[in-house]
């Protein structure tokens, strides 16, 4: 089922009318189950296909009743590898030998994600930091809850089932309600029609793309296959975060943001506190922070600490970009993340040595410094998703099309316009936001969003219509 369709928002309705038709918990926790397991369903006809998900699942709650049991280091670290194990072989990772792969088709949808939820599970029930038993109905709604089976967001398991299995439920007042609703239409309108709209740009650019080009033309086209694709991931990924928190809500579960305005971000660390800050979130609780502590403990010397903190990003960012897929492209993504990162914090590590923390604080909040540093930023996440969305053989044609010089002045094109639109899109907002009527900010009041919501719901469907086309598919579905 498409999460940007009107039948997943039907799907979505009787599951909510289900759910709050009876206050009991027993109620609850079965309408979500057969909910979860027809969602599920609809990605395949065939129920061979999910029986290594099943197994995978399986797996996860038997190694999560153990440690609940058991919390003995041995049996943990074997729990451990024996689940990073039976993801990299579902998934099929080249790491592991081609011929003991499964040579049927089977489905590994929100794989991943399940992955993140029983890890934490697990790894929270060995230091004892889950304060519950984990039933097994509880367990099931948990990881493959439809609002956030595809692609999250990551949500804790206390968090969850202290929502989903509240004895007492929180009212859905109107206000809850007209917010839910706002969401629900943002989403919709950000995968509907901004992400298929940038998604059609992109594609048009790839094809015009030649090495027969004008010069200007050719940099020009080569600036909108790179820069519009952040763009179109953005509007898909977040499109579809916005619609299950807005559905969420109405189960009474308040779910996780994922993003915050990420492309106001002035360097790589902050971007990555602002995008997919679910993931994050869990990579700095059980990659990053774990595994600085293990490096301080090893080499106790408040001199070298700040640097060991640049080889625990190096490994987190890196397990980043080397989790969103198993070929050679998503390795050097994973690269590219790390060094990303290391050099930004090692520049941040410099600047304050050479400047000093008061000169070097003040140099980053002067408002040109910022503008330049969030313009460099969106160039270097341009430039890295080449090996997200494209492969070795495309990025070799382009470069072909384009040339040493074409390539260095399109770069440079993007940095210095999307330093001025970034810059004025900060100002208009902050403007926005200021301007106050009747006590509150204009752009927030009730009445204007009223309308801002009408006129992005008849654009959705007089968009959606016109061009007859359907939303594009949500990109992280596929990790």
């Amino acid at each position: 089922m498409t999460i940007a369709s009107y039948a997943f928002l039907a799907f979505s309705l009787v599951v909510v009318l289900a759910y709050n038709l009876h206050p009991g918990v027993a109620w609850r926790k079965w309408v979500l189950l057969i909910a979860n397991l027809c969602f599920l369903s609809t990605f395949s006809h065939n129920p061979v296909s999910f029986i290594p998900l099943a197994c995978f699942l399986l797996f996860g709650f038997l190694a999560v009743r153990a440690m609940q049991r058991s919390h003995r280091q041995s049996e943990f670290v074997w729990t451990l590898a024996g689940m990073l194990l039976a993801f990299f072989w579902l998934k099929k990772y080249t790491i592991l030998p081609e011929f003991t792969f499964l040579r049927f088709a089977y489905t590994t949808l929100g794989l991943s994600y399940i992955f993140f939820r029983v890890m934490h599970l697990i790894i929270d029930s060995h230091n004892r930091d889950l304060d519950r038993n984990v039933g097994f109905l509880s367990y099931l709604n948990y990881t493959l809850s439809f609002t956030t089976l595809v692609s999250g967001p990551i949500q804790r398991y206390p968090e969850f089932i202290d929502q989903h299995l509240a004895l007492e439920r929180p009212p859905l007042t109107i206000i809850d309600t007209g917010n839910s609703l706002e969401r629900i239409v943002v989403g919709f309108f950000k995968v509907s029609v901004l992400s298929l709209v940038l998604s059609l740009i992109q594609n048009h650019a790839i094809g015009e793309l030649s090495a027969s080009q004008p010069l200007g033309s050719r940099i020009l086209t080569a600036a909108l296959v790179a820069a519009s694709y952040p763009f179109y991931l953005y509007c898909n990924f977040s499109g579809y975060t916005d619609m299950v928190i807005g559905i969420a809500r109405f189960l009474r579960i308040v779910l996780p943001e994922n993003f915050d305005r990420p492309f106001s971000s002035l360097n790589f660390l902050e971007f990555w506190g602002r995008w997919h800050m679910t993931l994050s979130s869990w990579l700095k609780t059980y990659v990053y922070n774990p595994l600085l502590m293990t490096l301080m403990r090893k080499y106790p010397s408040r001199a070298v600490e700040p640097f060991l903190g640049v080889i625990a990003f190096f490994v987190t960012f890196f397990l980043i970009g080397y989790w969103h897929g198993r070929t050679s492209e998503f390795i050097f993504y994973g690269v590219l993340l790390a060094v990303g990162v290391s050099v930004n914090k090692l520049y941040q590590l410099a600047m304050a040595r050479v400047l000093g923390r008061r000169r070097y604080r003040a140099l980053a909040n002067n408002w040109i410094y910022q503008s330049f540093s969030r313009g460099l930023n969106f160039v270097f996440f341009c430039f890295y998703l080449l090996w997200f969305w494209s492969n070795w053989k495309d990025i070799g044609s382009m470069n072909r099309a384009l040339g040493l010089r074409a390539q260095l002045l399109m770069w440079l094109m993007i940095w210095i316009v999307s330093t001025i639109l970034l810059a004025a899109w900060e100002l208009v907002r902050n403007g926005a936001l200021n301007v106050h009527w009747r006590g509150v900010r204009l752009v927030r009041s009730r009445y204007v969003r009223t309308v801002w919501d009408t006129v992005l719901a008849l654009l959705l469907v007089v968009v959606m219509e016109l061009l007859s086309l359907p939303a594009p598919d949500l990109v992280y579905k596929a990790f």
